[in-house]
């Protein structure tokens, strides 16, 4: 028999050596190394804190919350008005259980514990090879986010996000309570949720367990004396204004990059954030709420229309769940880096049965999470001098968010009308039959 000339082709070679790594990867094996490797690296990155009893990015703040409770000096969200949620506290309140000290440890130990659970269910328990594709979305889109997502809410709504639209179709019930339980920690999976009623036949079994857990919820913040505040997180933040990375000061950001009179970057003390500010800045700080809430509802009619045309429930309920957390970026003048952590969960479950769109889509939303961390943590005292590097690269993240808001928003219409297609063309082919 001859040589294969195909064996000594480069290209051939080169797919092969890829193909050959793909499947040693997608194993239990390779999945348990890769989560194992990221998180012992985490704990020896933050070995120094932990031993220092010392704690890193908001945690700081967190543990002040925690120690002031434990002192008798008030219960934030129970008996002052809070940005969060009141089940934040079960986080919170969780990693201060062996006192200050242990907090950044116990942080960690909760992180780590929920991704395992959220890779655990993504590829079946290391027996689903699709599923763990997602589940390695969701392991590089923690390392990429990760000065964010260790050390943030974030890290502890993502896997539960994960979890709960991974179960929606086999435990709608148990998916609704994680998903309410999320949203009451932090309020983005409230977008995921309201595609689920949009979208999905289980609708009724997710309000249902949303509602109870709202409803325990709301019982233990009125037998606390703390009703009044139970919903001061939608109010807390109105006053604000642009946030210095958020994609709607873009504009500011290069305005006073060019020191147009009037346009500048200023510490907020009291919210300990930068803000952007410039002509005509109160418009769109006046605008912000009103274009999100828009934009929500157009985007759940949308939703709504496209599932009545028979679209495929899937691949409607996660993209519409795309398009709804980006549109709560794209809209909003608050923008911090961890918000990618909305984006991430949804990309992971879409790609354990992945299209040739989402593979696209979460290459750009990888890209994206990469493009935050460089601008936040590692360049972002020069984007606060406003130097043209790090300003140019982040309106180029910025273009990204909006780019993949819009590709959600067309691929959402696409759905519906190739649903309309199909059916009209099975009525075409019935009516052919009837007539031959």
């Amino acid at each position: 028999m001859g040589d294969d000339p195909l064996v000594d082709d480069p290209a051939v070679r080169r797919r092969a050596q890829r193909a050959h790594l793909a499947d040693r990867m997608l194993t239990r094996t390779w999945l348990v190394r890769s989560f194992a490797l990221l998180h012992g690296a985490s704990l020896l990155a933050l070995l120094p804190i932990i031993v220092g009893g010392e704690v890193l990015g908001d945690l700081p703040l967190y543990r002040q919350w925690a120690i002031d409770a434990v002192e008798g000096d008030g219960v934030i969200g129970i008996h002052a008005d809070w940005v969060y949620p009141l089940l934040a506290w079960l986080p919170i309140g969780a990693a201060n259980v062996f006192g200050p000290w242990a907090f950044q440890l116990v942080w960690l130990l909760m992180t780590t514990g929920l991704n395992l659970w959220a890779v655990w269910v993504l590829s079946d328990g290391g027996r689903s090879r699709p599923g763990m594709i997602g589940a390695y979305v969701w392991l590089l889109g923690f390392l990429l986010l990760s000065p964010v997502a260790l050390l943030r809410l974030e890290g502890i709504t993502g896997p539960l996000a994960i979890v709960g639209l991974a179960w929606l179709a086999r435990r709608p019930l148990v998916a609704g309570a994680l998903l309410a339980v999320a949203t009451w920690i932090k309020v983005w999976p409230a977008m995921v949720i309201l595609a689920v009623v949009a979208v999905c036949r289980e609708r009724w079994r997710v309000i249902a367990a949303g509602a109870a857990v709202t409803a325990l919820t709301a019982g233990v913040s009125a037998a606390s004396g703390g009703l009044p505040h139970l919903l001061s997180f939608l109010t807390t933040q109105t006053d604000r204004g642009l946030q210095l990375e958020a994609p709607i000061a873009t504009p500011w950001v290069w305005l006073a990059a060019m020191e147009m009179p009037g346009a500048r970057v200023f510490q907020n003390q009291a919210l300990a954030t930068r803000e952007v500010t410039g002509p005509l800045d109160e418009l769109a700080i006046a605008a912000a709420t009103p274009l999100l809430a828009l934009v929500v509802v157009a985007l759940a009619g949308l939703l709504v229309w496209a599932g009545r045309r028979g679209a495929d429930q899937r691949q409607l309920l996660l993209t519409g769940s795309l398009a709804l957390v980006l549109a709560a970026i794209v809209c909003n003048k608050v923008g911090s880096p961890q918000y990618l952590l909305w984006v991430v969960p949804i990309a992971a479950v879409a790609m354990c049965q992945p299209t040739q769109w989402w593979r696209r889509t979460t290459a750009a939303v990888l890209a994206t999470s990469l493009l935050t961390t460089i601008i936040f943590p590692i360049v972002y005292l020069p984007l606060v001098r406003l130097e043209w590097f790090p300003v140019t690269l982040l309106t180029i993240r910025n273009g990204l968010l909006i780019a993949l808001f819009l590709a959600a928003v067309v691929r959402l219409v696409q759905l519906g009308r190739d649903a309309t297609r199909q059916i009209a063309g099975q009525r075409d082919a019935r009516g052919a039959i009837v007539r031959s």
